[in-house]
């Protein structure tokens, strides 16, 4: 037991923890970090930086395809899929050095073990080998993340049926996959497998692809998937009762638009979304409120406990490890004393990392109206963008949502190449209050996708100087 009780523990390392933590440290307090597993969590473990690095890997493979539109010839390339999940854990497992190093250095105590709340100022630590320990702790910061979920009547079983965790660490591309769900997840594997050789099925319940984003990008990334071979099914319900395990892998009906068809692949993706992690953690002992199976904060990220707090994913807010690092740092600063301020969810970035990249920002042109915005449009596409012949990566469109009277910077809405790079200008202006105009007229270097940002700004007033609008 220590000597005297942290000024902070906080239950899980992932983005929003280990933040908190080195955060928490810079501002004096005595921190501790308790984590079950490996330092980092899901974003650097099972999430963000493996499927990114798997997904480098495959657009490396498809450009090299193309090299010839470059004037490069090779011959053709092929796929070594061991060393790119070599490349992929020598990444991870660089960060995840990198990141202990900073807690040491911050002088973060850590603790390795499951973290169960004994009361909201005593905690129990039990290692996987030898006895477990007890934490005293002043204030308390749950940041135990979030896994994957599945539908009702199909059993996750790691093999025929997979969720993002297995599928990051598959021996080889399946050579057929059905994914279900078209968020942020269910679109990147879709593009990741299909361009290793995969034959993809992409099935969605909403009316679009990617739903939560405006719909005209949607739109856009299923003809950019067709194009590349991606069947694509909206608007579709996976009839789970009829799901089979067959030889060759699984098969399963989905009906669309009234009529019915069966789907057979070698492995079913589930990417439905995820769920909080908050079994077998204590959470009885303490005054903790729960909703649809995440925690209740207020918008200080404290729960029905005023000295417990929950952050990033374990509260249901947008699971996004930027977020949970956003929450930790104003948790932790409102633990220590500072002057803190509720996070503004509306300058969130978003990205989503198949391709072509989604990156949006704020309300979709359909919320920006239903919150009763007189709303104005801009719109500026790639084509007409020197970079982005150059790169070769003629599609997509930037779309920014403002307020007609006032120019106000609604939303950003980007499809295209490297839009998860572009839309941290749209994060920017938004954070200090810029109009469309004023991002329009700021000037931009030539040549630079960011141009493309700039035109659409410039669009809401009508002024793009590279693209007539009838």
């Amino acid at each position: 037991m220590a000597d005297a009780p942290f000024d902070v523990v906080i239950l899980g390392g992932g983005t929003g923890g280990y933040v908190a933590a080195i955060r928490g440290a810079q501002l004096g307090l005595n921190v501790a970090l308790i984590e079950m597993e490996k330092m980092g969590g899901t974003c650097l473990h099972r999430g963000c930086i493996p499927t990114k690095a798997l997904l480098e890997s495959a657009e490396v493979l498809e450009l090299t395809r193309r090299s010839a539109e470059f004037g490069v010839h090779t011959t053709a390339p092929t796929c070594d899929y061991g060393a790119i999940q070599n490349r992929k854990q020598q990444i991870v497992s660089q960060l995840q050095t990198g990141m202990e190093g900073l807690l040491k250095q911050n002088t973060v105590t850590t603790f390795s073990g499951k973290g169960e709340f004994l009361s909201a100022t005593k905690l129990q630590v039990t290692p996987a080998q030898g006895a477990p320990s007890t934490v005293d702790a002043k204030h308390v910061i749950i940041s135990t993340g979030s896994a994957p979920k599945s539908l009702p009547g199909i059993p996750i079983d790691g093999d025929a049926v997979i969720t993002s965790d297995e599928a990051l660490v598959l021996d080889k591309p399946p050579a057929s996959l059905i994914v279900v769900g078209a968020g942020a997840v269910g679109v990147e594997f879709a593009s990741l497998f299909q361009d290793l050789g995969t034959e993809v099925t992409l099935v969605e319940a909403l009316p679009t692809l990617v739903p939560l984003e405006d719909r005209d990008i949607g739109l856009e990334l299923e003809r950019r998937f067709t194009v590349r071979g991606i069947k694509t099914l909206k608007g579709s319900k996976v009839l789970t009762d009829s799901f089979k395990k067959t030889k060759g892998g699984v098969s399963i009906d989905v009906e669309s638009a009234g009529k019915q068809e069966t789907l057979s692949a070698e492995k079913l993706l589930m990417a439905v979304g995820r769920g909080g992690l908050v079994d077998g953690m204590g959470l009885d002992k303490i005054k903790v409120e729960m909703d649809r199976g995440y925690i209740k904060v207020n918008p200080l990220m404290q729960t029905g406990e005023p000295n417990v707090y929950a952050i990033g994913d374990v509260n249901g807010g947008m699971l996004l490890a930027h977020v949970a690092a956003a929450e930790g740092e104003l948790a932790v600063e409102a633990i220590a004393g500072e002057e803190v301020r509720p996070l503004d969810y509306n300058r969130v970035p978003r990205g989503t990392y198949c391709r072509p990249q989604v990156a949006s920002l704020g309300l979709s042109e359909a919320q920006a109206k239903e919150q009763g915005y007189d709303v104005r449009t801009g719109r500026f596409p790639f084509m007409a963008n020197g970079r982005a012949l150059i790169y070769g990566e003629p599609n997509g469109f930037c779309k920014v949502v403002a307020d007609a009277g006032t120019g106000e910077l609604l939303g950003v809405f980007i499809i295209g190449h490297n839009a998860t790079e572009l839309v941290a200008e749209a994060a920017l202006g938004r954070f200090l209050e810029a109009t469309s105009s004023e991002i329009g007229l700021s000037i931009h270097a030539h040549p630079t996708l960011s141009e493309v940002v700039k035109e659409a700004a410039l669009d809401v007033e009508r002024r793009a100087i590279h693209f007539y609008r009838r």
